[in-house]
């Protein structure tokens, strides 16, 4: 069987982090993914929000929690999980969410929501790697346009 799901979004609120009795970490999250469709009376396009509450299990997520907060960009790949539960008053409710693999932040430094994430930056940037000869090597020293190549 397959279960998987790949979702790109804006995060609905800050995460939350909170741990089970034992101790094991749990960060939930909620995202908003906007489909584009036509109204049918109006004849417009507009977007229509669909959201999705998430879940990241274990220790990866207690080490993100402080940067996911409302309004970045995420995109995330997981997997669906149905739970059901009885409530205080002994209703039955049910919920499908996305357990989170792997996430990936999308928002600039600085862009949406608060607490920006930034990659540190490297002191000594190792250089490009280089392989072999350059096309323009074989050229015999002949400057070429791109725009005169036909394709």
């Amino acid at each position: 069987m397959i279960n998987k799901v790949m979702l790109a979004g804006n995060l609905t609120r800050d995460a939350e982090l909170r741990h089970t009795n034992s101790g094991f970490p749990i960060l939930e999250l909620g995202i908003a993914v906007n489909e584009r469709r036509k109204n049918s009376q109006s004849g417009e396009w507009e977007d229509r929000p669909n959201y999705f509450n998430m879940k990241m299990l274990g220790e990866r997520g207690e080490k993100i929690a402080q940067y996911l907060t409302k309004g970045k960009k995420v995109a995330v790949v997981g997997r669906l999980e149905y739970r059901a539960w009885e409530s205080k008053e002994g209703d039955k409710r049910s919920a499908v969410e996305v357990v989170i693999d792997d996430i990936e932040f999308m928002s600039a430094p600085g862009e949406g929501g608060g607490g920006g994430y930034q990659r540190p930056e490297r002191e000594n940037p190792a250089p490009a790697p280089t392989y072999g000869k350059s096309p323009a090597d074989d050229l015999g020293g002949i400057d070429v346009n791109d725009e005169e190549i036909p394709f």
